[in-house]
This record gives C-alpha cells, structure tokens and sequence, in this order.
C-alpha cells in the first residue's frame, strides 16, 4: 500500500477461504466465536501451506492474534493468505481476516493473525519444503 492508498485499505495476500457465519457459530452476545474465526484461519493457512509445502502439513504456531472489530453473523468473510517466510521444513503465513457486513458497501478488517507451520511426510514426521519457483 501505498500512502495515495492510505484511505482506502485493501487486504494483504490472496484470498484463501470465504465464508459466512451463521447463528450457530455466536456467543451470548450474538457476535461470532473467536474460536470459530481462528479456525478458520488455520483452514485458509494451513491451505496454502499445503499448496506450497506440495503435501501433508501441521500447524505448530499462532504466533500473534489481534481481533481489531466483532465479526457480525451473515457477513461475508474473507481470509487473506500471504506467505511471509519459509525455512527448511517450516512456514510462516500471515493471515488478515476482512468482512462485508449485509448492509456495508466497503469491506472491513476484522484480525489478522501469523501462522507457522510445518511439512510432514505420510508417517508425521518433518520433511523438507520442496524447493520454490521464484
């Protein structure tokens, strides 16, 4: 982003996983479950994970989590994927959470969180990330 894009924030990374959640997926309040939107998450990351690691992965890390506005049911959810660095077995991809509220016209950033995660082989064991194509 640039700073003539500074009043008008866009997501960071691909867009991995969309979905909406529903009224089962809310507490008490009627806001949506921290747990159901890391969940998610894990499911966006560990996606691209596997799509770069070529096969089986684990999560082992949430690295950091911050939760910036409540996540209203019936919105538009979109996880946004960008992988941040990668070592011999393991990766680390950042994860940015926007939504589209039913009634809103401009998307909002809901959290962003860092996942690490490392390549198995068929027995879960570490392997080695196939090199990648630059």
């Amino acid at each position: 982003m640039t700073t003539l894009d500074d009043d008008k924030p866009t997501p960071r990374g691909e867009l991995t996983l969309q979905i909406i959640p529903l009224p089962s997926d809310t507490n008490a309040n009627g806001d949506v479950f921290a747990g159901w939107l890391v969940k998610q998450m894990d499911l966006a990351a560990a996606t691209m994970a596997g799509r770069i690691s070529q096969g089986r992965n684990a999560t082992v890390a949430m690295d950091r989590m911050e939760f910036l506005s409540p996540l209203r049911v019936g919105s538009q959810v979109g996880c946004y994927c960008e992988l941040v660095d990668i070592g011999r077995s393991s990766m680390k991809i950042s994860v940015e959470v926007w939504t589209l509220d039913r009634t809103a016209k401009n998307p909002r950033k809901v959290t962003e969180g860092l996942f690490v995660y490392v390549a198995i082989d068929e027995h879960g064991r570490i392997r080695e990330v196939p090199e990648q194509a630059l």
